[in-house]
């Protein structure tokens, strides 16, 4: 009965036509009856060949109701194995060799904020994250909810690791909250290489920052959740962690040498070719501030020029900086 439904809708000129069969006149000679003979709102008269007698449309409507109805059936009896065959997901992604589609996009710092509390709320084996940011002072209520947030995961059984810039240690208040999620049972390093922010857990779900959408808020990022790319993305928190140094080595490491992490910084930024003028804009300071540390680096040292204190550098490749 479903063909009888593809007939419709029926045309003014179908209307006029069955009327005017209805009220005992021939059709219009240049009209296609086909719509009206599959509804069997008219039927050819067995008596007059080129006649049409008019058929009831209550019948037609009945029939067409009820092909209607099976096919909606049909359909609901489909729908419902919906449910089914997405519960078989569960069979198949333990042993798929192929990520499929898996990442959504947070473009605002609330968005990404919300989704890192509900997917870290429910971790219950691991939680890395590389923090690689010169440190800034936060809203104390905001450290509270991380360090409280910490010590839950830690309580459940989960494995806190945390990765900062060395340069945190002579930040205050980023120390005190490292040294209590410390003594709280997290394993944090600190490395001289700024990593990528990353944030993964339970190998299951990476946040990293947006590399794809032009313009969007500088906040922005992505959820990540296919099996390849977290997979990725947790070697490269590895290669980071395994080339980090442990926090409370930090303390022997300042002792090694007489340099602040920012003047350290300076001198690698230089090591790796850039110059003066370049350094400024890379590590957020400007060239005048990067010449006064270089020149409190020569005084720190002993040495009149910037050559003789990169010579020094080269030289004590042996401090314990990545």
């Amino acid at each position: 009965m479903a063909n009888d439904g593809a007939k419709l809708p029926l045309t003014e000129d179908d209307f006029a036509t069955y009327r005017a069969i209805a009220e005992g006149h021939p059709p219009p000679p240049d009209h296609d009856l086909g719509a009206l003979l599959a509804l069997r709102l008219v039927d050819r008269d067995p008596y007059a060949p080129s006649g049409y007698i008019p058929g009831d449309p209550r019948m037609a409507v009945q029939t067409l109701t009820a092909g209607l109805l099976g096919d909606l059936e049909a359909l609901v009896a489909r729908v419902s194995q919906i449910p089914a065959l997405e519960r078989l997901a569960t069979a198949f992604d333990p042993h798929r060799l192929y990520g499929g589609p898996g990442s959504e996009y947070l473009a605002t710092a609330a968005q990404m904020n919300t989704r890192l509390g509900e997917i870290s709320g429910s971790a219950h084996t691991e939680f890395c994250a590389i923090q690689p940011g010169e440190p800034a002072d936060r809203d104390p209520a905001i450290l509270r909810t991380g360090v409280e947030r910490t010590r839950a995961a830690l309580h459940r059984g989960v494995r806190v690791r945390s990765l900062y810039h060395r340069s945190v240690r002579e930040h205050d208040q980023t120390r005190a909250y490292i040294n209590a999620m410390v003594a709280d049972g997290a394993d944090v390093r600190a490395s001289a290489i700024p990593g990528p922010r990353l944030v993964i857990i339970d190998r299951q779900h990476a946040f990293v920052d947006n590399h794809v959408i032009q313009g969007a808020e500088g906040n922005s990022g992505w959820h990540l959740f296919d099996r390849a790319a977290v997979a990725w993305a947790r070697s490269v928190f590895d290669l980071f962690w395994d080339h980090a140094t442990r926090w409370h080595d930090l303390r022997t490491a300042d002792h090694v040498t007489p340099l602040t992490e920012r003047q350290w910084r300076i001198l690698r930024e230089l090591d790796a070719g850039y110059s003066q003028q370049q350094v400024g804009p890379r590590i957020g300071l400007s060239r005048r501030a990067v010449d006064k540390e270089l020149a409190a680096i020569r005084d720190v040292l002993g040495f009149a020029t910037t050559y003789q204190v990169m010579g020094w550098y080269g030289r004590t490749l042996h401090h314990p900086i990545e």
